[in-house]
């Protein structure tokens, strides 16, 4: 259950204001169509943070020393980093539905912008944190709706709720705890 929780909320944190938040906003100011984007974001961050737990769980169970831990440890610190930096949209997303509708148009765009993204690779530590794939990659799935599904329907109005600096730095103090918590376990 730790698993879930901590996932869910790191990502919830981590997704306000990321990339993939703003691509959320774009398609919904775009197509207007709420329930094909909400549906194709959950398909598209299952599949992508579902292969992401894996891989980490797996690099971790191949690494189990602990220089490994520590390198768990420096990624969550590093994160806390990369949280404090802005986002920006992607200038090459999608011109239109086309011929595949909103749906499968919001699910790969969002699979493949979600590529390397921070969440995407806070997900990677998590399971590599936690070993438990499943309760992993349905807490990043939660937090990424938490934050994904308000931004569909508020569209640009959702980040204006709270200023984003405030968010970046309250999801980099996350990303932080958990470094120390990890360098923590490392030193056992």
């Amino acid at each position: 259950m730790e698993s879930l929780l901590v996932s869910a909320l790191v990502v919830a944190i981590a997704e306000i204001g990321d990339k993939t938040q703003l691509l959320a906003i774009i398609l919904a100011t775009r197509f207007k169509k709420p329930v094909p984007i909400i549906l194709g974001i959950l398909v598209a961050t299952l599949a992508n943070h579902a292969l992401a737990a894996l891989a980490g769980s797996l690099v971790s169970g191949l690494f189990d020393g602990a220089w490994f831990k520590w390198a768990i440890a420096v990624s969550f610190v590093a994160m806390a980093a990369w949280a404090l930096i802005p986002d920006k949209a992607d200038d090459d997303l999608p011109g239109g539905a086309g011929r595949y509708g909103v749906f499968l148009t919001t699910t790969i765009a969002f699979f493949l912008v979600e590529m390397g993204d921070k969440t995407q690779i806070a997900t990677v530590a998590l399971g590599a944190r936690f070993h438990d794939v499943f309760w992993v990659a349905a807490g990043t799935t939660l937090g990424m709706m938490v934050a994904n599904i308000p931004a569909v329907y508020l569209g640009e109005a959702a980040t204006k709720i709270v200023p984003l600096k405030y968010v970046r730095l309250g999801a980099a103090l996350i990303f932080l705890g958990l470094g120390i918590w990890a360098g923590v376990e490392a030193m056992r």
